[in-house]
């Protein structure tokens, strides 16, 4: 069979050209043949919903089992009184506000739509995709497209048209290129058969979304596990193995930094690695795949199918995946990446204990430091490590130097009085400071983070809250110190003037900021620094204690 290929990737070209390749799609799919479609989650192996004959060579191209039920795409919830029996109020509600989108909706089927679509269920999936092409074909067709992902069964999903013919080329008889898929994961399927309504596959629709609009939603069970032996999916990505390349895949859970060391310590010369981009140079010997920045699960969404599909080419013999907390996007990412694995969840350790330090200059972070020191515990001081990094970090004194003319020397120097005298007399300008160097420095201290073997860390940073390593801490802890005592102080340590002392301390966060934002405070009153270390030791101790208890016991830090 050769299979067609439509590119509608620019949909404002010619009209006519448009028009006559969607009906050439529309055409093959009314006479009961099969085309690859675009939708905003992955490309669909598109057939008339209502023809059982043509919704089984799905399956047969697919080689997929035929008790795995499909989603039938429709152009609005004034198709569902066609298909869907009892539609309940709350289907068009969801409808209202998320369609088109990657919502499918479980409901009662009509006797209009056959066995082979459902899986011989009693109830079918429907959706709307969000994709302007696809939507054209439906309209012109006049039909209900069943589509499952067009991929082989159990590889991983399509997000280009390049990914279908990949899998299908001579398989089908046409391929329509309507662009990369712009979400990148499969639609959320929920069912509004029972109640409260069921989670059955996470997807491109966060189950916080859904939740805000119509309140608690149960998950099932096969979101985060396999079903039974013998156990019927009621919906499509429920049962079997999915999104698989050809090399077993583990999935490390856990916080970044430490299921990125887990991984490092597992791999070997053969092995592959799915990772956040923070971390692909710590596997300089493997060959790596990056989802994305940790912060951006949309990214990471786009990114997942193609970094398990992409490993096909390869000759790696294992893959070892980062995965995403559960929030937002992060439960359908690693709901697919666990599969691809079959469940082969390894849990990152969880003995280490990272702890936050921060707080106004001369508050006494460095005795809390060495306190945390004599405790065993390995710190990360992001002031000497920024230092550090002018003189081996290229990227950043190059940053500094264009939005800070004259703040290096003539020797290359960084003229650290000239650039406070700027900086803490402005602001914005201490801002745009703070950003500079958060942009380099938050990646190496997970990068550290992720290489170190000790079990209690410690990163003290005056913008901990503000660069975001407080997301890498199980507890922050405010430092503080009455304005006096930091004055002399600071004006001891760093010998500058009584002004220029009050001044530093002006241009930071007064205490009361920091005290609100932390999880807990030390509060530094002692005469001598030996004795504001003694208390800092006891304090720290009966903390990691109270954190290693809760994760011992399963619980959340504050």
């Amino acid at each position: 069979m050769q299979t067609r290929y439509f590119d509608l990737r620019d949909t404002k070209g010619q009209q006519k050209e448009i028009e006559d390749k969607i009906g050439a799609a529309a055409k093959i799919l009314r006479d009961g043949g099969l085309v690859g479609i675009p939708t905003e989650t992955v490309y669909g192996l598109g057939a008339n919903a209502l023809d059982g004959t043509a919704v089984k060579r799905i399956f047969e191209a697919k080689g997929r089992p035929q008790d795995n039920p499909l989603i039938i795409h429709v152009t609005g919830a004034q198709w569902l009184p066609r298909y869907c029996a009892d539609v309940p109020p709350l289907a068009y509600v969801l409808a209202r506000k998320f369609w088109p989108g990657p919502l499918t909706m479980i409901l009662k089927r009509r006797p209009i739509i056959p066995d082979e679509t459902t899986a011989g269920l009693d109830t079918v999936a429907v959706r709307c995709p969000n994709h302007p092409v696809t939507l054209a074909i439906i309209r012109e067709a006049g039909i209900p497209i069943a589509a499952p992902s067009a991929n082989l069964s159990g590889r991983p999903s399509c997000t280009t048209a390049q990914d279908v013919l990949e899998d299908m080329d001579g398989r089908i008889s046409g391929v329509v290129d309507g662009g990369p898929c712009a979400v990148g994961v499969e639609s959320t399927i929920l069912d509004l058969t029972c109640d409260p309504p069921r989670l059955l596959r996470p997807g491109g629709l966060p189950l916080e979304d859904l939740e805000r609009l119509i309140g608690k939603i149960d998950v099932d069970k096969a979101v985060n596990g396999a079903l039974a032996e013998g156990e019927k999916p009621k919906a499509p990505g429920m049962k079997y193995r999915h999104y698989a390349p050809k090399a077993p895949v583990t999935v490390i859970t856990g916080a970044p930094e430490k299921s990125a060391q887990e991984i490092l310590r597992r791999v070997g010369p053969t092995s592959g690695v799915i990772c956040f981009e923070e971390f692909a140079d710590l596997f300089r010997e493997q060959e790596v795949h990056t989802l994305g920045p940790v912060g951006d699960k949309l990214v990471q969404a786009q990114r997942v199918f193609d970094a398990l599909r992409t490993f096909d080419t390869s000759d790696v013999t294992e893959i070892f995946a980062q995965c995403p907390d559960n929030r937002g996007l992060g439960l359908a990412i690693g709901n697919r990446l666990k599969k691809a694995a079959g469940f082969h969840v390894v849990e990152a350790d969880s003995e280490r204990v990272v702890l936050g330090l921060t707080g106004g200059t001369g508050a006494g972070k460095s005795s809390a430091l060495r306190a945390i020191r004599s405790l065993g515990g390995e710190v990360i001081d992001c002031d000497a490590l920024y230092h550090e990094m002018l003189e081996t970090c290229a990227p950043l004194r190059d940053e500094i130097g264009v939005s800070f003319p004259g703040a290096f020397d003539a020797a290359g120097q960084l003229d650290r009085r000239k650039l406070g005298q700027e900086v803490f007399s402005h602001k914005d300008r201490l801002e745009q400071l703070n950003g500079i160097v958060a942009r380099h420095l938050v990646p190496e201290v997970r990068r550290r983070l992720a290489a170190s073997e000790s079990k209690i860390f410690a990163i003290d940073a005056i913008n901990l809250l503000e660069g975001g390593l407080d997301q890498l801490c199980d507890r922050t802890i405010a430092v503080t110190a009455p304005l006096e005592l930091r004055v002399r102080r600071i004006m001891a340590r760093d010998n500058i003037t009584e002004q220029y002392a009050r001044l530093r301390i002006s241009a930071q966060q007064p205490d009361e900021y920091y005290r609100g934002k932390c999880d807990c405070e030390l509060n530094n009153a002692a005469d001598t620094a030996a004795a504001f270390e003694m208390e800092a030791r006891e304090f720290f101790q009966r903390l990691i204690d109270t954190i290693k208890e809760e994760k011992a016991h399963g619980k959340q830090g504050i």
